[in-house]
Parts: structure tokens; C-alpha cells; sequence
């Protein structure tokens, strides 16, 4: 049975100790329009020092957040060699740890062994599991709540087994 939707922001505003999020795929939908994709693939990177020009209101919600101290985490299991979204992505990562995150990158190479869950999750406070489920294209199709503690629990456990592989994102390089 599936809890109701909760709204994704008061979702990660009533974590009290920790959301961790894992990424398994080489690539989301981001459309040949989008202006941050446009700029980059034209060689535009973020600058550091203009936390203006970063990802809101995303990056302000994870400042806010980790602020209260809510640990924030993300798990990134990717191919080598590196997607262009990949690649994208990568580059812009900074403004996740600036904002309070934790992020690690996990070759799926070294992913063989583990048991995963079929999609993309968050799991907040160890209690509430949300997967996001994607299409072949890297689209966003739905997000499910199931009400399940014991899918929680597992979907963490995955989540710290990864976590303790993968590598840090100061010192994983594309």
C-alpha cells in the first residue's frame, strides 16, 4: 500500500538526522534547450565565487537543511568511460558540497557484486523510502512512497554499501 505523496521539499524539511539519495544512471533527461546543458557543452562552467548563478531553489533547500543538521548524502554509480551528462553533471558538483552535501561516485565496474534496487531513491531518516522512476530516455515517469519500513531499511543498507566504495567527489576526477 502507498502512502500519500508527500510534497518533496516538506519531505526533506522533516528529516531530523539524515537523506541519503542514490543515482544510478548514466544519464536524465535534460533537453538539447536546456540553457545550463547549452552553455556547458559550449564550454561554460560555474564559477565558485557566483553562488548566485547556481541551481536554486535546489542548493537553497540543502543549505537549509543541512543547516539544521540533517546529514545529506548522495551516491552516484556511474560507467566508465563517462556519459556526457556524467560529465555535466561532474562539473557542477561543487555547488552540491557548498551547499552541504555529501557526494561519492561509484564506478558501476565495482557495482557487480551489490544488491540494488531497481531505481533512483531518497531515504529520509532510515523511515521514508522514495523512488523515482525513470524511463529509457532518463525521463521522469513517477515517484513511489511505498509504506514500507523494512524497504527502507534495505534501501539504506544498499545505500551504505555503496556509500562505502564509492569515492569522494574532491578526489574523483573525470
Amino acid at each position: 500500500m502507498a502512502q500519500s505523496l508527500t510534497n518533496f521539499a516538506d519531505l526533506i524539511r522533516s528529516a531530523e538526522r539524515s537523506a541519503i539519495h542514490l543515482e544510478m544512471r548514466d544519464a536524465y533527461a535534460v533537453s538539447n534547450e536546456d540553457e545550463g546543458f547549452k552553455a556547458w557543452r559550449e564550454g561554460h562552467r560555474l564559477d565558485p565565487d557566483d553562488r548566485e548563478s547556481w541551481w536554486r531553489p535546489w542548493l537553497d533547500l540543502v543549505q537549509e537543511v543541512t543547516g539544521k543538521g540533517v546529514r545529506v548524502r548522495r551516491a552516484r554509480i556511474v560507467g566508465e568511460p563517462h556519459s556526457e551528462y556524467i560529465r555535466y553533471e561532474h562539473s557542477f558538483t561543487f555547488t552540491n558540497i557548498a551547499a552541504g552535501e555529501e557526494v561519492r561516485w561509484l564506478p558501476r565496474r565495482l557495482a557487480s557484486g551489490l544488491s540494488l534496487p531497481g531505481n533512483d531513491f531518497w531515504v529520509f531518516d532510515g523511515k521514508i523510502v522514495q523512488f523515482n522512476v525513470f524511463d529509457g530516455e532518463g525521463r521522469w515517469v513517477h515517484t513511489d512512497q511505498p509504506d514500507d519500513q523494512k524497504l527502507a531499511g534495505w534501501c539504506s543498507d544498499a545505500f551504505e554499501t555503496v556509500w562505502e566504495q564509492a569515492i569522494p567527489h574532491a578526489t574523483y576526477t573525470i
